[in-house]
This record gives C-alpha cells, structure tokens and sequence, in this order.
C-alpha cells in the first residue's frame, strides 16, 4: 500500500509540475529584469543543486552560499538542495530571471539569509504563486545591530566634523541594508543559530526527516563551536585593533571578537562618497595601518599597485557572497573562516598555531565591474592596525 504522505507530496509536485506553464507567462513580464544580471555561463540553479533527485524528496531551494552551505550539511542526503543565485553572482544587487520563479514554483522550502538581504525574493514569492512553499528566514531570533549605529560608529572617525557626525550617519549612505546589518553569517556563534533554525524549518516541512536532520545540524554546529573557540583564542591577543573594510560586512565578526571595523559603503555595488573616501584615507593615516586585505571581488592588481605605493602588505578576507563551484558545500565555510582568521592574526603581526590547514584556497570570481576614481583605490581595502 503506497503511503498516504508519499501519494500527497507527489500529488503537490504534480501541481506544481503542471502550473509551470502558467507561471512561465508571469515570469516573461520579469524579463526586463534579467538583461541587466551579469553572465554567469552555464550555471543555472539546476546545475547548483545536489544530484539526482527522486520525486518524492524534499525540494530546497537556498538563496547565495552561505545560507546553502548551512541547509545542505542539515538536509545531507535526505533533500535536494538547489541554490537560487549563481554563485558568480552576490545578493546585494541581484536581479532576478524569469527562470528563477520557475524554481520557486516547483520548491517545497525556501531558505534565506533574512534581513533584507534578499531584497528580490518577495517579487520572486508572490509570482511563483506556490502556496505550499514554506520559507525559512534563518536570521529569526538573532540578535541584530542596526545599520545605523554601524554607520554612527564609522563616521565617529572622521576628522571632518563641519557638517556633524549625526547628520552624516543618517544622510552619508542610503540604508541599503535595510535597518539591521544582514551579515550574520560571518559570526560563527550567530552562525550557530543560523543552523538551528534551518534544521527547525527543515523538519517542520518534512517531520520524518526530524532524526536525520537533527543528527546533522548537531555535528555540523559542532565543528561551528569548534571554529569559534580557536577564532577567539587566536584573535584575542589583539583586542581592540581595527579593521576598515571596503562594505560594511563585518560587524558581527569584529563584535564577537572584541575588534573594531569600520567601512566605506553599505553594499559593493554602491560608490563612495568624497567625504567617504577622505574619511576611510584620514582612519588609514592615523592608525598607522600596515597589512591591505581585500575582497576576492576587489580587483588584486589595483590594491597590489597601491600597496606598493604606501609600502604596506595585501591579504584577502572574503566574506563568502561569491565563490566558485565548491563554494557551494558545508566544509568550504569552516575552511574560508579558518583562512580569513589566519589572514588577520598574520596581519596583525600574529603566528597562527592551528595545526589545521584549508581544505582549499579560495579563488577569485566574477563580480560586477565596479567604476572608481582614482583617488577612491583606498576604497577596497582593509587596513589593520598593529
């Protein structure tokens, strides 16, 4: 006797299977929106998703790398996990493709970051008009910080008080983060909690799975803890340094680990300000900052020049929007985390101990061209002071 839940989720994948064509025809009036989405190849979510999948599994998909690398070590074999964006391609200035609604269309779950960070999917949601998808916002109960006080804080270190540091904090960018800074992602104590909710989600859509699932979430928040133990042994001798990044993707790191960041602009894709790259110039100056780390979308040979005219160092901190195709599993955040925190400690003059090495070296990605005056070089780099 076939079981009654098998029957019933086929049933729904039925459905869903024969509402694509309907969908399709909403999905053309979205096609304004692609023309602008930088070229990715070949990489549809299809070619992102985990290997054949039998109809009756669970079908997740998960919106940019990190939010994947989480839902795929939780789901392990037991569902098809397909990442909406290509991994090419960062969160913060997407635009969504008609094939993209086809996806939602067709999904059992949708997992995302939160926060407004994907600021697209509400759009992508409402056309898929799949009213059995059930989301998971993997941010829920973490504790925030708002942009504000972020931007309040980096704006404290401008030497230039004549038009006011408050008008500054609110006016000097445009909020593009939406009230609360999204990347939490990059604190593996927040990260944590990140994983707990998705395995929350992942068993309320799917309540057999709960063992598995439980299982999974509870060896990968083990390797979790044991990255954020050996972070803060090796970043607490440094206390108190600063870092100034070229977008604002570290406050929740540098919070956990009692360091300093500061930044240039809320998101890549946003151009700094004059008063911005003067503030970001005048922080580098008088912190004496000696070590350069970059973003891997950043442009390396621009920030090598650079660093060779003020005779300082260059290194990488990537924040993990983007990567290449073994981004997308669970091992690749342990092992870029593990790099990035051996790039700081090195930075700050530090020997990194660990006796662990990377599982792979990540490598530079396409990005989308960024247009910068000279005098705005300085913008994508992090300089840290000893």
């Amino acid at each position: 006797m076939v079981d009654p839940k098998l029957r019933l989720r086929q049933t729904h994948q039925m459905v869903r299977r024969l509402s694509v064509v309907a969908v399709s025809a909403i999905a053309v009036s979205m096609g304004s929106c692609a023309g602008n989405t930088p070229s990715t190849t070949s990489e549809s979510p299809q070619a992102q998703s985990s290997p054949a999948a039998s109809e009756d599994e669970l079908q997740v998909v998960t919106t940019f790398l990190p939010i994947t690398q989480f839902t795929k070590a939780v789901a392990g074999d037991r569902a098809e996990v397909t990442q909406l964006l290509p991994v090419a391609v960062g969160p913060h200035d997407y635009q969504a493709k008609p094939e993209d609604v086809q996806t939602l269309a067709q999904a059992d779950v949708l997992v995302q970051n939160g926060l407004e960070m994907e600021g697209f999917l509400d759009d992508l949601v409402q056309n898929a008009g799949n009213a059995s998808l059930k989301v998971i916002d993997s941010s829920e109960g973490i504790q925030t910080i708002k942009t504000e006080s972020i931007e309040r804080e980096a704006h404290e270190h401008d030497h230039d008080h004549d038009h006011g540091t408050e008008e500054t904090a609110a006016s000097g960018h445009g909020h593009d983060h939406g009230e609360f800074n999204p990347h939490i992602w990059l604190d593996p104590k927040r990260a944590i909690q990140q994983v707990e909710n998705i395995r929350d989600g992942l068993i309320a859509a799917d309540p057999d799975g709960q063992e598995t699932y439980t299982a999974n979430a509870a060896a990968y928040v083990q390797q979790l803890r044991e990255l954020d133990a050996e972070t803060a042994a090796a970043l607490q001798p440094f206390a108190g340094k600063t870092f100034v990044a070229f977008h604002d993707f570290a406050p929740y790191f540098a919070q956990s680990y009692n360091l300093k960041a500061n930044f240039l602009v809320d998101v890549p894709e946003e151009n700094p300000s004059p008063e911005d790259v003067k503030r970001v110039m005048d922080t580098v100056k008088a912190a004496n900052l000696k070590t350069l780390l970059t973003e891997p979308q950043g442009g390396e040979d621009a920030f090598s020049a650079l660093a060779n005219d003020l005779n300082v160092q260059v290194s990488t901190f990537d924040p993990m929007e983007t990567g290449g195709p073994e981004a997308l599993q669970p091992d690749y955040y342990l092992s870029t985390m593990r790099q990035n925190v051996q790039t700081l400690v090195n930075s700050f003059g530090g020997q990194f101990t660990q006796s662990f090495l990377p599982l792979w070296t990540p490598h530079p990605v396409a990005a989308v061209p960024q247009i910068l005056m000279p005098q705005m070089l300085v913008s994508q780099t992090i300089g840290i002071r000893f």
